[in-house]
């Protein structure tokens, strides 16, 4: 089978769920071969292995972390010259979309963003307009590099023994234009991170304030999950932005998934629609989010969640 190389996202040595979905999209289409940049390699193996990397390349050389995104795409393009894979996954983050860019331009490739699924033959979906269309495309110049969004794709198990071959690549003054001179470590709480979280409990407009949002993080900490919030309610200043959840902010893809006062516009709904199961709290029975949910509770958030929790507690 083809080779496909997969960008491994992971920080200190963690790998990230995206990396286990992209192995698994990647199983699909050929042979995965994870591409580990940086130190840390040894702590992680067994999790790549579990999730079918075939073959991990890995760049240990701890400069490499030590400037912005270029020696990431100059590895890839390294590998792509020499190894003609028949495809680059990497996440769809902020920093994966610049790599996908940069290794693109290196190339002389087609890069595709943002992507759903990828079928056989590498067509490429995309949901636009908040998943109300469908869109597919394929790339026709060079080798296809393709950025899937988190929490596309469910990671699936499959162990193989990898082989591990070391690489190296020398950087350029450009590739060095940009040091990374300080990493500040941002505290982190007892809740899991929101895009890797198995259950998620979101507020919106309906929690009417920042003050209201403790009734949200009582229930989330109750189930031991992560607090998300809707684009109304980080606009507002409610919350703050990064624990958004929609299309303009984080896609989430839980075991689990609660919403809280959030009516459910289509801009919400496309940064959830794909958790396994969805309960919506909300007074307002024709609110949209009730099309989408398979438990619904019309009722005042105010007396339902605090009831909830309390349940939840006791049961524990």
């Amino acid at each position: 089978m083809a080779e496909i190389l997969v960008l491994v996202d992971q920080v200190d040595g963690e790998v990230k769920k995206v990396t286990l979905e992209l192995l698994t999209l990647a199983g699909r289409l050929g042979e995965p071969a994870a591409v580990w940049v940086g130190p840390g390699y040894e702590g992680a193996k067994d999790r790549l292995a579990e999730h079918g990397a075939a073959k991990v390349y890995v760049a240990a050389d701890e400069e490499l972390n030590s400037y912005v995104v270029a020696p990431k795409a100059a590895l890839l393009a390294q590998l792509v010259n020499e190894k003609s894979p028949a495809a680059v996954l990497v996440p769809a983050t902020p920093e994966g979309k610049e790599v996908a860019g940069r290794l693109a331009v290196r190339t002389g490739s087609g890069v595709l963003t943002d992507v759903v699924d990828v079928a056989e033959g590498f067509v490429a979906e995309h949901s636009i307009f908040g998943g109300g269309v469908i869109a597919h495309a394929k790339v026709t110049t060079g080798t296809p590099i393709i950025a899937v969004r988190p929490n596309s794709v469910a990671p699936e198990a499959n162990p193989v023994t990898p082989a591990e071959e070391q690489v190296s690549v020398a950087l350029s003054d450009a590739d060095r234009a940009a040091k990374i001179v300080e990493r500040v470590v941002q505290e982190k709480g007892e809740r899991p991170d929101l895009t890797e979280a198995a259950i998620v409990v979101s507020g919106g407009r309906g929690v009417g304030g920042a003050e209201n949002f403790s009734i949200i993080e009582a229930l989330a900490d109750s189930l031991g999950g992560a607090v998300g919030a809707s684009r109304a309610a980080t606009d507002a200043g409610w919350y703050p932005h990064q624990f958004q959840v929609g299309q303009t902010g984080k896609t989430v893809s839980p075991q689990l998934y609660i919403a809280v006062g959030i009516s459910g516009a289509i801009q919400h709904r496309a940064g959830m629609q794909t958790s396994k199961t969805i309960v919506a709290i909300n007074k307002d029975p024709e609110a949209p989010i009730f099309e989408l949910v398979d438990f619904g509770v019309v009722g005042d958030l105010f007396q339902v969640a605090p009831q909830l929790t309390e349940e939840i507690t006791k049961r524990k």
